[in-house]
């Protein structure tokens, strides 16, 4: 029942294109859903950073979206939004944007005070001490979260695809579970665990072109 390391390799060689042309549609909504997921976990950290009454409301809130187990929340959205893109990008959402927004509202959090002391007695307002303090300081725990959101992105969206729809490397895997072609389940998961490599590995880039400062630590 367990193929051996060749039979997984020879299975990943023969189903190549297969396998690319399900992993465009696996990568377009892993790439949509934490696109969105970035931008909601900043509007919602710079808002509960900058309004504590939003931060009590919230934040419990948010915790609370992450004890709920994905693989509960997924047969909800297809029966709801149906078998298209739209239930797998907004689970992509769910799953995602939990680090951005706590990295961030912890960053946000951590700057020196005496820095921002400093800069309202120079006459800054909220703005500049947000662009030049917070938004700067906040980097590196953006970047922690971004790494951690990257990998969930593409396991979200097998998550999603399990579930039904027409493509993708989840429709894929459940294709050869039935048929029992545990070389190329296998496969899959080798393939899985490239493109969330690589995609860390592309945050890392980013990280070092956004905080040059930090090249020489």
């Amino acid at each position: 029942m367990l193929p051996s390391p060749i039979q997984v390799m020879q299975a990943f060689v023969s189903e190549f294109p297969a396998l690319m042309e399900h992993s465009v549609i696996t990568l377009a909504e892993a790439f949509l859903g934490l696109a969105l997921g970035i931008l909601l976990g900043f509007v919602m950290a710079v808002l509960m950073d900058q309004f504590e009454p939003l931060y009590k409301a919230c934040y419990p809130l948010i915790i609370l979206t992450q004890t709920i187990p994905t693989v509960a929340i997924a047969p909800l959205l297809v029966l709801w939004f149906g078998y298209e893109m739209t239930p797998k990008v907004i689970l992509i959402i769910i799953t995602t944007f939990f680090p951005i927004t706590i990295g961030l509202l912890n960053g946000f959090r951590s700057v020196d005070p005496d820095s921002i002391s400093l800069l309202r007695a120079m006459g800054a307002g909220r703005w500049q001490i947000f662009s030049h303090i917070k938004l700067p300081g906040s980097m590196s725990q953006f970047f922690s979260g971004l790494r951690i959101s990257a990998s969930y992105a593409v396991v979200g969206a097998v998550i999603s695809e399990w579930l039904g729809g027409f493509g993708g490397l989840g429709v894929y895997m459940t294709r050869v579970k039935k048929a029992f072609a545990f070389d190329k389940m296998f496969a899959v998961i080798f393939l899985i665990s490239i493109i969330s490599l690589l995609l860390m590995k592309a945050v890392d880039l980013i990280q070092k072109k956004c905080m040059p400062w930090e090249k020489g630590e």
